[in-house]
């Protein structure tokens, strides 16, 4: 129906209104409100990447080998207390690979399918933009060739599923492309996802990110069709990671640089800017929106320290016209505690200053 056609058939609805409440045979209750039509969504990348804003990742629950390996399990509150925080959008980290036939046709199972239905829907039912991405597809990394036929095929399924969902669902190609998904690895086989996903999705935004895992020092190696302009870029900023990642159980030596600090000396904010100007200076030569998809500092580090370089890099992603995602909601990078039931408020604040509410 059209913009027009939908006003049409609401001053109809109000004249029959008027002559049936006026007819003594309905009561409308007190408060209530006609509906006026809305505008159409709009998919453009641009646009569309000013809506993501400020956003959060639902880390640790379906990127785990199963929802729950990892302590996260989502709920329903979750997403309203996204949204009452002042979020604007939620990346929900998906490992599909583990839950997909080895062989062809190589079937997501649709129980899995079900459950990521329920998160896209709880995200959008609060107002928020929504990402979903492959996450953690390790066989990728380490044999793109061998898994090429199956990351094709895992994702003609995710976009024939969601093709009648709203452009306020995002796909992301994969997270963090790595290892043997060299440059030339990857712009080749991102070209054939794009294609596969354009079938069925022609003019939904897709977002995708250089090698290196999504790193700022990579973007010039990554070469995007230029007929496709729904594509929106990330990357991913953890700098300095020995004061990121110190403690980190996954990465080795991260014991070592346990109690560095962040003070926000003006060599170490020149470093920051330093890399977000590479990046927005090659995102305004390619004409390509930008998107800051993982962010944070680890829970070993002094909270007075991550407050503050996730503040100065939450403003300096904005002040360059990024859109951003907080790596993550309530694990170990966590912007909310899960056992106390409430926000760490140094870091919420840090993402979303109070004034801003």
């Amino acid at each position: 129906m059209s913009r027009r056609q939908w006003r049409t058939l609401l001053i109809v609805l109000r004249m029959v209104l008027i002559v049936v409440v006026g007819a003594g045979c309905v009561q409308i209750p007190e408060g209530w409100k006609f509906p006026t039509a809305t505008p159409t969504p709009t998919n453009d990348p641009f646009a569309q990447n000013v809506r993501l804003g400020r956003g959060v990742n639902l880390g640790n629950a379906l990127e785990a080998p199963y929802e729950g390996a990892w302590g996260l399990v989502l709920r329903e509150e979750y997403f309203r207390l996204i949204r009452e925080a002042g979020f604007n959008s939620v990346r929900i980290p998906i490992r599909w690979s583990a839950h997909a036939a080895e062989k062809a046709p190589y079937t997501i199972d649709p129980r899995f399918f079900d459950r990521v239905d329920w998160a896209v829907n709880q995200a959008l039912s609060q107002g928020l933009l929504v990402v979903i991405n492959m996450h953690h597809f390790g066989e990728l990394m380490a044999s793109p060739q061998g898994q090429r036929e199956r990351f094709l095929a895992l994702w003609k399924q995710i976009a024939e599923h969601y093709q009648g969902y709203p452009p306020e669902l995002l796909f992301e190609l994969l997270n963090e492309p790595s290892e043997q998904l060299t440059a030339a690895v990857w712009n080749e086989l991102l070209r054939d996802a794009l294609r596969v996903i354009r079938a069925s999705n022609p003019n939904r935004n897709v977002i995708v990110g250089p090698v290196q895992w999504n790193s700022i020092h990579a973007l010039p190696s990554l070469k995007l069709p230029p007929e496709d302009r729904h594509l929106i870029v990330t990357i991913h900023y953890y700098e300095p990671f020995q004061f990121t990642h110190q403690g980190a159980e996954w990465v080795a030596g991260a014991r070592a640089w346990l109690g560095t600090t962040w003070q926000g000396t003006e060599a170490e904010r020149r470093a920051i800017e330093a890399d977000l100007d590479l990046a927005a200076a090659w995102a305004k030569r390619e004409g390509r929106p930008l998107y800051l998809g993982e962010f944070g500092a680890y829970s070993t580090a002094d909270m007075d320290s991550r407050a503050r370089w996730t503040n100065f890099v939450a403003r300096e992603a904005e002040a360059r016209g990024m859109s951003w995602a907080y790596w993550e909601f309530g694990a170990g990078f966590g912007v909310y505690d899960r056992a106390r039931g409430s926000w760490h408020t140094p870091l919420l604040e840090a993402l979303i200053p109070s004034k801003d509410h």
